[in-house]
């Protein structure tokens, strides 16, 4: 259990170095504005504390069928909410995190995740194309409609 634990802290370091080179990317070659590096680490170190949080309950209620990745979800949620005490030091840290940099490791880790299961994706083979452009299809019609939703709400449109 130690060792396991010490694999993760491990893995997180590692994904906050991602994050921080990604950031770095960002800033020098797309040109971006972003927060100081300094002010983005202790935002990255909140985000991984709370990932490590979300891997221990996970592991702590192996029977609740409740992924690692929305105990995560929760707690953020809980932290950021306006009524909370942490809520505005908790998005003035996490705020100066660039949302792009964070996917550079998401992505990362998802391929390989993806490419370990090769045998059962060609299992899927032909039907797995067609979901994924219902899903794409999906995707976009409900990003245009909740985005002509909000506009019209707003009287932009």
């Amino acid at each position: 259990m130690q060792n396991k634990t010490i694999d993760q802290v491990k893995l997180m370091l590692v994904i906050g170095a991602m994050i921080l080179v990604g950031q770095k990317i960002g800033r020098t070659v797309i040109g971006k504005e972003l927060a100081p590096l300094g002010a983005s680490v202790i935002g990255i170190l909140t985000v991984l504390v709370i990932c490590m949080v979300a891997l221990k309950l996970k592991g702590a209620f192996p029977k609740v069928k409740f992924p690692a990745f929305a105990w995560a979800t929760m707690i953020a949620l809980i932290l950021s909410m306006p009524f909370m005490p942490t809520a505005k030091l908790f998005l003035q840290y996490t705020g100066n995190v660039d949302f792009l940099a964070t996917t550079t490791p998401i992505l990362a880790f998802a391929g390989i995740s993806v490419g370990t299961k090769l045998t059962q994706l060609k299992k899927i083979s032909w039907k797995l194309v067609i979901i994924a452009i219902v899903v794409f299809i999906g995707t976009f019609f409900g990003s245009a409609l909740v985005a002509q939703l909000v506009l019209k709400i707003q009287g932009i449109i």
